[in-house]
């Protein structure tokens, strides 16, 4: 589930990425309809990123109680590395958010597309830096 919707939300973005030639094959609507689904594809990441270090914290708590953790518990520097990928997630997320928010904010009101070009742009790079967090263990 969370790969598959994180790659929905970075396809949406590749979609936006041919604005200039949406504008001729789209209608305007349908344009909007993409910009949507990448706003509940970064907000379905969000909450699944929320979740996964919830459950692993519960799980990892469960273990300890339990007797079940074998010897592998996580140091300090791994808990620091991890805190870190994880604040790195969030920033790269929240800009994600804001950018999409901008691009919103101005392809609305606007019947040129071409004018909302530079706000698709930063998606596409805020995009990237989640994908970039992700493949190196984030």
């Amino acid at each position: 589930m969370t790969k598959k919707t994180l790659v929905a939300a970075i396809l949406a973005c590749l979609c936006l990425s041919g604005l200039a030639s949406a504008q001729l094959a789209f209608t305007k609507a349908q344009v909007a309809d993409r910009i949507r689904k990448v706003e509940d594809g970064v907000d379905e990441f969000r909450k699944w990123a929320e979740n996964r270090a919830e459950n692993g914290q519960s799980t990892a708590q469960a273990a300890k109680a339990s007797g079940r953790t074998r010897g592998r518990t996580a140091t300090e520097s791994q808990k620091q590395v991890a805190g870190e990928k994880k604040d790195e997630l969030d920033d790269a997320l929240g800009d994600l958010n804001r950018s999409t928010n901008r691009l919103r904010r101005k392809f609305d009101p606007t019947d040129k597309w071409m004018e909302t070009r530079p706000q698709v742009e930063s998606v596409l790079d805020d995009a990237r830096k989640i994908n970039q967090v992700r493949a190196h263990g984030g």
